[in-house]
């Protein structure tokens, strides 16, 4: 009999100058980028946690620290990748993904269908299992002023 389990991550970033901004494995162009010990993906780092959380592995954190010099700049699909080979050694599959971005500008909705391309091809799912939603809050908070973006998403996986 298999198991299902739920899990949530959030990731927040702050937009910089002289950054690329990365999100869902897509470089964006913006004249700000996400400042982060990685390629600061915000949204492929909650869909991570949203995973190793519903493994009940803590979250990238505790897996990819930000003190780690080999982590420097690494792309976020290759972590992915690695959260992968986890659920794989585990016997673990995506169920499907359900994930947010919000951030005020720029607009995301032309890249997201590669974005859900990115996340499906680096969990080895069909891209029917992956959504990706964006929203803005209506110029309210650090993201509606623009300072950062976050994420939120939830995953549900069949052990």
């Amino acid at each position: 009999m298999s198991e299902m389990r739920i899990g949530h991550g959030y990731d927040v970033h702050k937009l910089v100058a002289n950054r690329r901004l990365i999100i869902g494995g897509v470089e964006i162009p913006h004249h700000l980028g996400l400042l982060g010990h990685s390629d600061a993906d915000v949204l492929l780092h909650a869909i991570m946690d949203a995973l190793l959380g519903a493994m009940s592995l803590g979250d990238i954190g505790r897996h990819f620290p930000d003190t780690d010099p080999e982590l420097l700049g690494v792309s976020s699909m290759h972590l992915m990748t690695l959260v992968r080979k986890m659920m794989d050694e585990r016997g673990i599959r995506v169920v499907n993904v359900d994930a947010t971005v919000i951030l005020q500008r720029p607009k995301v909705a032309p890249f997201i269908e590669r974005m859900r391309e990115n996340i499906a091809f680096c969990l080895g799912c069909d891209i029917s299992r992956i959504n990706v939603k964006a929203t803005t809050e209506e110029h309210l908070g650090f993201t509606g002023r623009e300072e950062g973006i976050s994420a939120h998403a939830v995953a549900l996986i069949e052990l």
